[in-house]
């Protein structure tokens, strides 16, 4: 499981690389993500919605998009009030339901005195069933986190980050964003503010989107670990010259902010896409220690 220390550190950019590299190097990846919260939804051939990241890494991994990879996601309608698609179906909005209690309960109705509570979903449940079915037929799983993984206030009603780390049994790498300013902070405050039993979850650290040589930090990287007890499997360089789709809000609003082009499907051809995948992957693959991440595999 990829997780991060905060938004649009590069958590979906480094797993679609990931299920792009276990698919070249003979694996049947597939990528997922419990709760994905984005506007930009990805229409299967039936009929059914899907985040668009996950449509991407199951591009890149070679595999047919699934909403199993992906089963539940919120499309934001307002500043407070998402859209709630269940499975690929949309069954209702977060103001209709008790949903931040994870065991969802739509607002009951009375019906000629009868309370109907035929609308309750236990949200764990279903993506953790979602999980089972599909880490049944792809090996390795690809997971993703969601925002930071020391948002204490919501970690009772976290459904994507460290609790669904432990029901799949997943050996955690936290990515951190240094060109934001803050990494020692960031990296070492998202590690330490984990329960002991959450913290041993914690296997690998990836620093992303770095800019200069990266001998730069190589004081860095040793502090790095020592403070933190965990290895660093790889500084990855900032780039802007692999184009693989926008979905995520925050991620095309800080590029509009540095005039950085934003990549739509539409742009692009099927091989075009293939090659920016491989090209991804390359680049990944290059500042990565893939031994050492494939270690951490082996030794789940």
């Amino acid at each position: 499981m990829l997780t991060g220390t905060g938004s649009d550190v590069g958590k979906s950019i480094i797993a679609t690389a990931l299920c792009r590299i276990f698919r070249q190097d003979g694996y049947q990846p597939a990528p997922f993500k419990a709760q994905n919260m984005s506007s930009n939804a990805y229409a299967l051939p039936d009929g059914l919605e899907m985040a668009t990241a996950q449509a991407i890494q199951a591009e890149a991994a070679g595999v047919a998009c699934h909403t199993d990879m992906n089963p539940l996601l919120l499309k934001p309608q307002n500043d407070h009030t998402s859209l709630v698609v269940l499975n690929g179906r949309t069954v209702g909005n977060t103001s209709e339901f008790n949903f931040w209690g994870v065991k969802g309960v739509k607002e009951v109705k009375e019906v000629k005195g009868v309370k109907d509570n035929s609308c309750a979903i236990d949200f764990r449940r279903e993506v953790c069933d979602a999980y089972d079915r599909l880490a049944a037929r792809y090996n390795p799983i690809v997971l993703e986190g969601a925002g930071s993984i020391s948002e204490l206030n919501l970690k009772d009603h976290d459904l994507v980050n460290l609790p669904m780390a432990r029901h799949a049994h997943a050996n955690v790498i936290l990515v951190g964003d240094i060109d934001r300013g803050g990494i020692f902070a960031s990296v070492y405050g998202s590690i330490a503010l984990q329960t002991e039993e959450d913290r041993r979850l914690i296997k690998g650290i990836i620093i992303n989107k770095f800019r200069g040589h990266l001998s730069l930090f190589e004081e860095g990287r040793r502090m790095m670990e020592e403070i933190c007890g965990v290895p660093v499997l790889g500084v990855v360089p900032y780039f802007k010259d692999i184009h693989i789709e926008d979905e995520d809000s925050l991620s095309i609003d800080n590029k509009r902010r540095q005039n950085i082009p934003i990549t739509s499907s539409a742009d692009m051809t099927a091989d075009f896409k293939e090659q920016q995948y491989d090209r991804l992957a390359d680049h990944v693959r290059q500042h990565l220690d893939m031994d050492r991440l494939y270690k951490i595999l082996a030794d789940d």
